[in-house]
């Protein structure tokens, strides 16, 4: 053997030596610890709540009850609070000298739209939106002029009280109606001309006597003012007269005879004795003018005016047509005049008496 194999074979041996000696085959090396992980995200901060949108709401003199106008705007106000979820409040007045103070509370309050339920509040809300100009405010049945913070609604009270005229005229068995007013006002003539326009339309023979009881809020005055007219032997009576109007149609339920009632449909009063209401739809105004407040497209200083083409007017779901004969296709002829414009109502006694009958 050579000395240099002999070597090698010397050396391998000698390091099987080594291994043995330190306990054998060698171990495999330990695993590198894992990357620690990175830290979670901070959750993004929650976004505090939107502010609940407030409407509030002052009604005319007699408050909430009347089955009538304030109702029907309370009615707006509950859909307010349903579909929007508002925030609603209601200040009844019981006085016109409660007004102005009614209005300032719900702005006190916070509520981002006031609302005057009625023309009688035109002074106060006028005081009040000058003196508060970022406060919102709107106004049923009156245009306050220059008023950027104020929207005002109007309606064309004529054109659904023409058509209640219409029915008085078939309904009637003595060719006699009435008319039962409220305050003696432009507003309420208008209510007073259409309707004697609509008892003319059918048949100019027919004679309308009207009675105004100087109030809204008093049914006993509207009691007695319909038994006048019944004495006199109307045997169907239109009343334009908030809660006075309850009092005609309990004059009517009691004479065994006919009532139209106004503003909301009144016929639960007297489901027999009321056989139509002028539809005012002032819950409408209210929810829509508080739908756009609430989206952030208020119109200050605007002026919207409702009519039979608005479906802001309108004889009422619960009409008795089986009690005026004929009177369901009238009204449905000069309701497409009327929004076609081809025929045009009065608006107060003057331009009746110049009014003649168009063509249709």
């Amino acid at each position: 053997m050579t000395r240099k194999k002999a070597g090698g074979i010397l050396a391998a041996l000698l390091a099987l030596a080594i291994l043995a000696g330190c306990g054998g085959a060698a171990k495999p090396a330990a695993p590198a610890p894992a990357p620690a992980a990175a830290p979670a995200p901070a959750p993004a901060p929650t976004p505090p709540p939107a502010p609940q949108f407030k409407v509030g709401m002052v009604t005319d003199v007699g408050g909430l009850g009347d089955k009538s106008f304030n109702d029907s705007a309370n009615a707006g106000l509950k859909r307010a609070e349903s579909e929007l979820k508002a925030k609603v409040a209601v200040v009844e007045s019981k006085r016109q000298e409660d007004y102005e103070p009614n209005l300032t509370t719900l702005k006190d309050q916070g509520y981002d739209l006031v609302w005057a339920i009625g023309f009688l509040m035109t002074d106060s809300v006028a005081k009040v939106a000058a003196k508060f100009p970022n406060q919102k405010f709107a106004i049923i049945d009156s245009v306050v002029d220059k008023a950027p913070n104020v929207a005002n609604v109007t309606f064309k009270e004529e054109e659904g009280s023409f058509l209640v005229g219409v029915i008085a005229a078939k309904a009637t068995k003595v060719k006699k109606v009435g008319f039962v007013g409220g305050m003696d006002v432009a507003l309420i003539r208008k209510f007073e001309a259409g309707f004697r326009a609509g008892v003319k339309a059918v048949d100019p023979t027919i004679v309308v006597s009207a009675n105004y009881t100087g109030a809204f809020d008093s049914p006993q005055k509207g009691k007695e003012s319909a038994l006048t007219l019944f004495g006199q032997g109307a045997d169907v009576i239109y009343a334009a007269a908030g809660a006075c109007g309850t009092g005609v149609i309990e004059a009517a339920k009691d004479k065994g005879l006919y009532a139209i009632g106004v503003d909301s449909d009144q016929n639960s009063l007297a489901p027999q004795n009321v056989i139509s209401s002028m539809m005012k739809r002032v819950d409408n105004a209210v929810f829509m003018v508080s739908q756009q407040a609430a989206n952030g497209k208020f119109a200050g200083g605007s002026v919207t005016v409702l009519g039979l083409k608005e479906n802001g007017v309108g004889p009422s779901p619960t009409t008795l047509w089986d009690k005026a004969p004929g009177a369901k296709e009238l009204v449905d002829k000069w309701t497409a005049a009327i929004v076609g414009g081809k025929a045009t109502i009065p608006t107060d006694i003057k331009g009746f008496e110049a009014w003649t009958v168009p063509s249709i």
